[in-house]
Order: C-alpha cells, then structure tokens, then sequence
C-alpha cells in the first residue's frame, strides 16, 4: 500500500473512524476510497503542515452533522469524496501562496541556522571573545537549543513533508519523540534567553549581588537545573498521541488522543505549558529589561552630578563605559526575541481571548498567524549575527572561520 503524506495532525483530531477501520483490515481499495486517498495527497499538497487534518476533519464532521440533522444515515464514500472537493477548491486560492513563501523561508533557515549555530558553539566554547566565561557559558546553550529548534522543528518535521515524506520519521514512537524533543528545546531556547536576561540584570543593577552569582558555577548549575526541569516537563506530551493508521501492524503518524481536550489534568497541563511558554517569559524580558534601563538612567545621572559636569563638559566615564558592551548585547539579544516572537504572541492572545478556531481564520489572519511561526522560529537564527555585531573578538573569529570554509 502506498503511504501519502499525511499524518502531521500536530493539533488535530483523527481521520474518519471508517475509513481508519477499513484502512486497518489492510483490504483492497475500492475506486471511491482510491479517490479518497488521491484528494487527502491533494490536500496534504494545498495545505502546510496542520491545517490539512483540521480541513478533513472538519469536512468529515460537517457531513455527519448534516445527515445526522436530516435521517440518521451514515456519512458515504462519495459524499465525503465530493465534500473533500470542495473544500479543496474553497482553500485553494488563499493557502498556496504562503505555502510556497513557508517552503522557501524554512529551507534557507535550516540552510543558514544549523551552520551558524554550530559555528558560534565552537568559537564561544574556545573563550577569549571579549566576554566573561558566565556570559560565555550562556552564550553557548543558548546557541545550542536554537540549533535544536531548527534540528528538531524543520529538518525532522517540516523537510518531511517538504522534501522526504514517507520515511521512519512517519512512524508514530518516532514523530511522538521528536514533538517533545521540539517542545523541550522551544522551552530552553525561551527560558535561557530569560536567564541571560537575569544574569545581566544582576550585572548591571546588583552590584552585591554580582560576585555571587555572575559566576560560571553558578551559571552552569542553572542553566542545567533550567534544562532539566524543562525537560521533565515536557515528558508527559509523548503520551498524547495515538497512530492514524495502522499498516502493516506498524503504527503511522502522530494524533492527539481525544482525551486530550477533555480530561482535566491534561488541559491543566495544557495551560501551565502555555503560561511557562511563551507569556510568562515575554513578561519577564520586558520587565528585566525595563528595570535595567531604568537604573542605567538613574545611575547615568547620580554620577554625572557627582562628577560636576556642566552640560558643555563631555567627560569620558570608565565605568559605563565598561558597561556598554553588556548592554547593548542584552538589548539586542531580548529586543530581538521580543520583536520575532511579538506576532506569535499577539496572534495566540488573540486566539485565547476570542475563542476561534484556527480553521476559522479569514485569510489576514492566517497570513498573519502563519508569518509568526516564521519569526518565531527565525529567533532561533539571529543570536550569531548579534554575538557578530556587538562582540569584536567573535566578529573577527567568525569571519576567519568563513573564509576559512569558503577557500
């Protein structure tokens, strides 16, 4: 039997219990379920990633509603073949354009994100960058759980429907880990950013404080504890899914179990997952960081008028300038972050607060959502070319190594 590409339902329900059933008996197709399968390739080709499962899902309830509504009798092949159609040609015009943009933009992100990371991981894990080894420490991690994004999140999933669908990435114990090796890296990249964040507050503002904890011990233990406890957390998310379609007695594709929606501990965990990422963390870097400008302020002032300076003098001061460098690499790191995930984050608010289903979307809106999944995860790109920008050492090291691939 051959597989179509199908299958990603990351967020949606199970295909028509029927057609499962039949699928699983392993029997000879009939004409309309060979039509059937053609369309599902058909969709799976118009539509990224999920939204092809909630369209067939969708269709298949619509039509069960409706008989249900007039007799009672069962939804049949043809119906859901001539129902498919239409919902094809009604999502057909507004979801291709960005599919081709997606395909395009995913593949130069792996392209350019998986080099660059692994380069800032081996120049920052030589030291001598121009920054301390606790700042170094975080600049590592950090770079290494952006690489596992897009390891994780577009080389095994998204290439697989773009460049190698029917492959053992298909199997369900498989794609199951790899969608928790995806949230477990997401959540590091997210909360070592917040623990930078931190760490440079602490540099900047609490100077007693500073010789305690800015240290690499320190830095080491909790990013480690922060990786950890991140990781445990996500274990649990393996358990949602179920295999769409049994072949072979091996187990295909990923779906989220019903229960899913219903039981009370998984949505509890559902909305703590949500709250640990993205909201509670975008809520700390705002709030860091407008703590931290507002002391560089207040003490920009107080040294200013212990100096003397009249408003013609243009003094040089050691210590804020020794400063500098750290501040303006947490402000490009967190308003970076803040900037790429600003979409993602207003779109899921608005999801929350609104109530709707993605499905739903008017075209702007799912443009829109979809263009914050892209920054979302070009977030995961940046940090190398600010490390570039704002550090000389790693610049002129970077650019070596370059030159050094290129010749």
């Amino acid at each position: 039997m051959t597989l179509g590409r199908k299958g990603s339902c990351i967020e949606s329900e199970s295909l028509p219990l029927h057609l499962v059933a039949r699928r699983r008996k392993q029997q000879p197709l009939s004409e309309q379920m060979k039509r059937i399968w053609e369309l599902e390739l058909e969709l799976d080709e118009l539509r990224s990633i999920r939204e092809a499962e909630g369209v067939r899902v969708r269709s298949y309830k619509e039509l069960v509603t409706r008989k249900e509504q007039e007799n009672g009798a069962r939804v049949s092949n043809k119906e859901f073949v001539n129902c498919l159609k239409g919902q094809i040609n009604s999502h057909r015009k507004m979801h291709r354009p960005i599919q081709h943009v997606e395909k395009v933009f995913y593949t130069i992100l792996a392209s350019i994100g998986i080099p660059v990371n692994l380069l800032a991981i081996v120049i920052l894990s030589q030291g001598k960058c121009g920054v301390s080894l606790c700042t170094t420490r975080y600049l590592v991690v950090m770079a290494a759980a952006d690489l596992m994004v897009i390891i994780t999140d577009v080389l095994l999933r998204r290439f697989r429907y773009y460049y190698y669908p029917r492959c053992f990435l298909d199997i369900t114990p498989v794609c199951s880990v790899n969608r928790v090796l995806y949230r477990a890296s997401r959540d590091c990249s997210v909360w070592f950013t917040v623990t930078f964040s931190f760490d440079r507050f602490v540099t900047i503002c609490c100077q007693k404080l500073k010789t305690r904890y800015c240290t690499e011990k320190t830095a080491t233990v909790l990013l480690a504890t922060t990786c950890i406890l991140l990781c445990l957390k996500n274990i649990p998310f393996y358990f949602q899914y179920q295999p769409v379609r049994i072949i072979n007695n091996m187990p295909f594709f990923c779906d989220r179990k019903s229960e899913y929606y219903t039981e009370s501990w998984w949505v509890v965990l559902n909305w703590f997952d949500t709250i640990l990422t993205p909201l509670l963390p975008f809520a700390l870097i705002l709030l860091l960081n407008a703590l931290t400008v507002r002391h560089i302020l207040v003490a920009s002032r107080v040294r200013k008028r212990l100096k003397g300076e009249t408003k013609g003098e243009n003094r040089r001061d050691p210590e804020m300038e020794s400063r500098r460098k750290s501040v303006i690499l947490l402000f490009a790191i967190s308003g970076s972050f803040v900037l790429l995930w600003f979409i993602y984050v207003a779109e899921f608010l608005y999801y929350i607060i609104q109530d709707l289903n993605p499905d739903d979307y008017p075209p702007f809106l799912f443009h829109f959502r979809r263009v914050g999944y892209m920054l979302q995860r070009l977030s995961c790109c940046t940090n190398t070319f600010i490390y570039a920008a704002t550090l000389p050492r790693f610049r002129e090291k970077f650019s070596n190594a370059i030159k050094y691939l290129v010749t």
